[in-house]
């Protein structure tokens, strides 16, 4: 949350360089609350356990958060039951005349596809469009950020030799990001994929703004002001045991997968992994439900028309 300092006070600009939220006693007098309409495109096989991750994250801060679980349209989940979708579930076509502070695009398991074979991909890109006429911020997940970049700046995807899976150290690139205040220089975050976006590619674009980065796994946050979008390629959202569980599924299948890397003590796949990312994870989500909080419009209205 914002602190009001007098704008003269020489830790005002000290605090403001450093990322705090600092808030001048104009801008307090104008501001209203109200919960702030957060949405959740849900692309991953396992519904639940997805939408109680996100949940998690961005209902930890002291603000009012209104979830809308969302849905393609003709997409049938195979893993998910009928009621709990008919439920808590909307389609995109029954919320895309309304409006949203903050629109989150998970990933899903079909990176193997180019993006014109997803059985989807016509709608998710009517749901990229619309997010620029409906939504205030829209965070792209894995292989949702990488159908953003891909759709608004084709910046494709590049199959690796080899699944980055497990956690690996990142490095924060641009401090001064608003999204990254309270960030270590250093962190870890859990990988779990089978392509990569290329850095020369993201560079080449003068509208997008690598925030985090690994020299193992690549560009991991990148910032999008022009489409008001975040794109993420790795998964803050996981929780402790989620690498366990896609380990265990492929070995159970017999297929070919390494033990994750840096994730379980000593690699040994017998003992309990540690949790090292939720902290950042938390800060992540929770400046991104911030910076919408102190930019969206008060009335929904107005929201794509800033």
């Amino acid at each position: 949350m914002p602190i009001r300092i007098p704008s003269k006070l020489p830790a005002h600009d000290v605090l403001k360089s450093e990322g705090v939220m600092v808030m001048s006693k104009g801008d307090a007098k104008k501001q209203d609350i109200r919960p702030l309409k957060i949405g959740l495109l849900n692309l991953m096989p396992q519904k639940i356990q997805t939408e109680t991750q996100f949940a998690r994250l961005i209902g930890a801060t002291p603000l009012q958060i209104d979830l809308t679980l969302i849905r393609m349209t003709e997409h049938t989940s195979k893993t998910t039951s009928a009621d709990h979708m008919e439920a808590f579930y909307k389609s995109f076509q029954e919320v895309k005349n309304e409006k949203f502070d903050g629109l989150i695009i998970t990933g899903a398991p079909i990176e193997h596809l180019p993006y014109t074979d997803v059985t989807y991909w016509d709608e998710l890109k009517e749901v990229m469009d619309w997010t620029q006429t409906n939504v205030h911020s829209t965070f792209g997940v894995c292989w949702g950020g990488m159908a953003m970049i891909y759709h608004f700046h084709d910046v494709d995807k590049y199959d690796l030799d080899a699944k980055a899976f497990g956690c690996f150290d990142h490095s924060v690139c641009d401090a001064s990001s608003p999204y990254l205040r309270g960030f270590s220089d250093g962190l870890v975050m859990p990988v779990s994929r089978w392509t990569e976006i290329k850095e020369a590619e993201i560079n080449a674009e003068n509208d997008l703004n690598i925030l985090i980065s690994s020299d193992e796994s690549g560009p991991c946050l990148v910032e999008d002001p022009k489409h008001r979008a975040l794109y993420i390629f790795n998964h803050f959202e996981y929780d402790s045991g989620t690498l366990k569980q896609e380990y265990d599924r492929d070995v159970a299948n017999g297929t070919p997968i390494n033990v994750p890397c840096n994730y379980y003590p000593n690699d040994d796949p017998s003992q309990t992994p540690l949790n090292r990312w939720r902290s950042h994870a938390h800060l992540l989500y929770g400046n991104w439900i911030n910076e919408i909080y102190q930019t969206t419009p008060f009335e929904l209205s107005l929201i794509g028309q800033e």
